[in-house]
């Protein structure tokens, strides 16, 4: 019985053995000193567990009664949170040793939260649930205080452990309510519990509760204090970590809780997670327009998008899933691409954030903002980049589902969204020459790989989304039945 659990969480252990290894011989033969080649071969190993992991057959698997379920649901989820972790370790690298922040801590801490994050998805059982989300947001406080000479940095990651330890006690107490309602942690008993009509006052609660906890992971409104703090504080690397990998891992640990657990109970929580939805949406819309750091810019931008993407969850069906899917992926490509350019945003190298440091840039590095505006275009949703698909998928999701008011309100948000786009779009082509503003060729030729690429499929992607449409269907058909 053990050996078959232990062969179902095999590339969670696999990815827990390396950390821990390599942690102990990082401490025992000279530290620092091996972080270089430590960020290489954890890159390289995720990638390696991600191949692993979508080879890894059709079905679904459960371990230990039930706490992990391997799906292709978790599957599809745990392949982009290894895939886009693997690329910002990789993009980062540069960036980190020149500013001397490249320690043998920081990879090792990715890929212990990296574990979490695989946890997460898998979830079947409340317990296993708060394990995974607490081993991802352990390691997530120190990375983000990895500036220790910076006030700033220490600043956000002193604010997001303090949040974090809010939200952990909201779904701590959400949970335990579950639990005394339904006399269960496991999902597959709650679900038989929360039947529709059946639900006790009680449960709702807890339900509740544990939705105010995961609404803080993806940074949804009113839980969304900590991000624009945190994105401007961290190192950037970091920054972009945050922006991608955790988002995935958080929305596949809210759809499963929703599906798997509360799927019985549908228009109770969606009504919810409409508002949560509709408030991420707009307050991530307005509240960029005012942003000149354009991590910050970026904080709100994702505070929006977790918006569009709850959309695709509040509609209740497979579809609805399938959108949120297909979303998060589009979403993380961008990301990594557009943070790949703002890595390369420097002045006698240091690290320049203001967006008007970017006039007439298209004047300087032609290539690099044409790659620039189609990732800006796709954030916007213009047609006919790959942005604007994914969002196109949420709304039918939700149109689908009977929320035609939350479409509407998307596609409103969506065009107040584009102006801090498109400012940046207008600096580079039509702004002040600021020659002096930013070093020319600076970033290495990583960098310009990944922001080439991402850019790429953005254009290329239009044409079958390179299979991602058919993955998600599988993935979604999966945990709503």
């Amino acid at each position: 019985m053990i050996q078959a659990d232990l062969n179902v969480i095999l590339p969670e252990i696999m990815l827990a053995v390396y950390a821990m290894a390599a942690l102990l011989v990082a401490v025992y033969t000279g530290k620092d000193k091996l972080a270089p080649m430590l960020v290489w071969l954890t890159a390289a190993g995720m990638v390696i567990i991600a191949a692993i992991v979508g080879l890894s057959g059709d079905g679904t698997n459960v371990a230990f009664g039930g706490m992990f379920v391997d799906d292709a649901f978790s599957r599809f989820a745990k392949v982009t949170i290894l895939l886009s972790a693997a690329a910002v370790l990789v993009m980062s690298q540069d960036y980190m040793t020149r500013r001397g922040l490249l320690r043998f801590e920081y990879p090792i801490l990715v890929a212990l939260a990296s574990v979490g994050m695989m946890m997460m998805v898998s979830a079947g059982d409340l317990m296993a649930l708060y394990m995974g989300l607490e081993l991802q947001s352990l390691a997530l406080y120190v990375v983000a205080s990895l500036r220790r000479d910076s006030a700033k940095s220490t600043e956000a990651g002193l604010k997001y452990f303090v949040l974090g330890a809010l939200s952990s006690g909201l779904l701590l107490y959400g949970a335990s309510l579950v639990y005394g309602y339904s006399g269960t942690t496991l999902f597959s008993g709650i679900i038989q519990a929360a039947q529709h009509g059946e639900v006790s006052l009680g449960m709702l609660f807890g339900l509740i509760f544990v939705i105010s906890g995961l609404a803080f992971k993806v940074s949804a409104v009113p839980f969304h204090m900590w991000t624009p703090d945190v994105y401007e504080g961290s190192p950037t690397p970091v920054t972009a970590f945050f922006a991608t990998a955790p988002k995935m891992a958080a929305m596949g640990l809210f759809a499963r809780v929703a599906h798997d657990a509360f799927g019985g109970i549908v228009a109770d929580w969606s009504q919810v997670i409409a508002l949560l939805s509709l408030l991420s949406m707009f307050l991530g819309a307005v509240a960029a327009i005012g942003q000149t750091n354009i991590k910050r810019l970026m904080a709100y931008s994702s505070i929006a998008h977790m918006g569009y993407a709850l959309m695709g969850l509040a509609a209740g069906t497979a579809f609805g899933v399938q959108a949120l899917l297909v979303y998060m992926v589009i979403y993380v490509t961008m990301n990594v691409g557009t943070f790949a350019f703002i890595l390369m945003m420097e002045k006698d190298g240091q690290p320049v954030t203001d967006i008007r440091s970017l006039g007439m840039y298209s004047k300087r590095e032609p290539g690099r903002a044409l790659a620039m505006l189609v990732l800006l275009f796709s954030l916007a949703g213009v047609p006919p980049m790959l942005g604007f698909f994914g969002k196109l998928y949420v709304l039918r999701a939700a149109y689908d589902a009977g929320l035609a008011w939350l479409a509407i309100a998307g596609v409103v948000a969506s065009v107040i969204g584009a102006f801090y786009y498109l400012r940046i779009v207008y600096y580079m082509y039509f702004g002040d020459d600021e020659s002096e503003a930013l070093d020319q060729g600076s970033g290495t030729p990583v960098l310009w790989g990944f922001l080439m690429a991402s850019a790429a499929v953005m254009v290329l992607g239009i044409i079958n989304m390179f299979g991602v449409e058919g993955a998600a269907a599988a993935a979604a058909a999966v945990l709503v039945n």
